[in-house]
């Protein structure tokens, strides 16, 4: 008969611990494991079949799961190792952190560990370390939706996401905008195709066939895509885009959720919009055209199409960019939901 299953038990803040641990992409792997054994062993399963599961020794997931019952959260850490002692104080670990922070004197925007080794005099993997155990990064910049300074932001975003989440009936909500300086750029040398082990290879020198703009608006309700290449991107190509998404919808009334862009503001735009009954033109809040939709599709339309693309003279890209779009309206075509279920953002 086998040895009996040793079931750990665990609090809900334990839990919740250990599948944040086991589940974060940032967590080191060693923990994520380690932690995985403990979930596992505290659904009641074997060392044997936890073993399986995690891919460790059946005797390092008894180590692991003895750590536990031992010292708990804490145990599943590495015992700190014998060795020669530290030479680096505190102090001077707190300073390599905090300069770390601040911008170099010498011009540039921000420092690299072989510039921090240097000036304190310690080695670029001491650096590395120290770096890493206070979760700096001065290499990685990241963006974040600042506040928007526009006095009238609730009024204008709940105008928007109510025309998105309840619109009113026999109404049309297009957002529109442009993607301006579209390159149709060509390569002096062919193309070098995919095949294994090597990526498809462009050489570095370039020739340009021109520019065009995209004017495209997206169906919020269907998904669909209404657009058009223009050479230039003033009032007068977004007045006749608009004249004609008008003409193609009769019957219905249009609302149009654009951003602040001078173009969009014309007074010759916002004349001829008053003078129609059925069109109703929304603009997005200073600094937040991120609520307006068709920005997710531009971001699409860009992989599929922009990125890694050589073409021979701008008509090739015209041509391939209202192919691409025919095409996505016919088979790919659908509403967008947005899913973020987090914390309300600051604003």
């Amino acid at each position: 008969m086998g040895k009996p299953v040793i079931v750990v038990t665990l609090s809900d803040e334990e839990a919740a611990t250990l599948k944040m641990w086991a589940n974060a992409g940032k967590t080191e792997q060693r923990i994520a494991v380690r932690s995985r054994v403990i979930l596992f062993a505290s659904q009641g399963h074997s060392l044997r079949s936890i073993s399986r599961e995690v891919g460790l020794h059946v005797n390092a997931c008894l180590k692991w799961r003895k750590r536990f019952l031992q010292m708990r959260l804490d145990g599943l850490r590495d015992a700190p190792r014998s060795g020669k002692p530290q030479s680096i104080t505190p102090d001077e670990r707190v300073h390599v952190l905090r300069l770390a922070c601040e911008r170099p004197s010498d011009g540039s925007n921000a420092w690299t560990v072989r510039k921090l080794a240097k000036h304190f005099g310690l080695g670029s993997t001491t650096v590395h370390r120290i770096l890493n155990e206070g979760i700096i990064k001065p290499h990685k910049v990241d963006y974040w939706c600042g506040k928007s300074p526009d006095p009238e932001f609730e009024e204008k975003q709940a105008a928007i996401i109510g025309l998105y989440m309840a619109p009113p009936e026999n109404a049309l909500v297009l957002t529109v905008d442009e993607k301006s300086q579209i390159q149709a750029l060509d390569r002096t040398q062919p193309e070098l195709p995919l095949k294994p082990g090597h990526p498809k290879r462009h050489t570095a020198t370039y020739k340009r066939h021109g520019t065009t703009c995209l004017l495209a608006a997206l169906a919020v309700h269907k998904g669909n895509v209404e657009a058009r290449c223009v050479d230039r991107h003033t009032h007068e190509e977004f007045l006749a885009f608009l004249k004609s998404l008008y003409r193609k919808n009769p019957g219905k009334h249009i609302h149009i959720i654009a951003d602040n862009f001078s173009s969009h503001k014309h007074h010759k735009v916002l004349e001829w919009v008053s003078h129609r009954r059925r069109l109703t033109l929304h603009f997005t809040p200073t600094y937040a055209s991120w609520l307006n939709q068709v920005e997710i599709w531009f971001r699409i339309f860009s992989r599929d199409v922009i990125k890694g693309g050589v073409w021979h003279s701008k008509e090739e890209l015209v041509k391939q960019i209202m192919h691409y779009i025919k095409h996505y309206n016919e088979h790919r075509a659908h509403p967008f939901k947005w899913t973020y279920t987090g914390k309300a953002l600051a604003v």
